[in-house]
């Protein structure tokens, strides 16, 4: 059983775009999905879906490459953890990476983007960065 099923999830595409795998598979949770439609929304990956067998859910992630056959993600990282939590308020959502990364925050408006959580005025707790 896994304790933190975004730092999995996080770790299991990155490990497979190093290897420039066309998807991977993941566990399923809500919280996954929302932060696999934020990195769809910002195309860091293609696409995603959600399959049931055997009474078990999975999520089969399609990846990023560009015209020269490189990852689209250049890094990804955990950033609150269970046993750490980080919080951020809108100020300090401003900017990442100078607009080419995201943070992806979980807020009271759900899982959004650092920008989308900047422009609604909220702060909340930033989930992973990515860029």
């Amino acid at each position: 059983m896994v304790n933190d099923i975004i730092a999995d999830s996080i770790t299991r595409i990155r490990n497979a775009s190093m290897r420039k795998l066309d998807n991977t598979q993941l566990y399923y949770g809500k919280i996954v999905v929302s932060i696999l439609e934020v990195f769809k929304q910002r195309n860091f990956i293609k696409d995603y879906r959600v399959d049931d067998k055997d009474n078990k859910q999975s999520i089969f992630v399609q990846l990023a490459y560009d015209d020269r056959g490189n990852s689209v993600i250049s890094e990804l990282k955990r950033i609150s953890k269970p046993g750490r939590r980080i919080y951020r308020s809108k100020d300090e959502l401003k900017r990442f990476k100078n607009g080419y990364g995201i943070i992806v925050v979980s807020t009271s408006k759900g899982v959004i983007a650092n920008d989308e959580a900047y422009k609604l005025n909220v702060g909340g707790e930033a989930l992973c960065s990515i860029w």
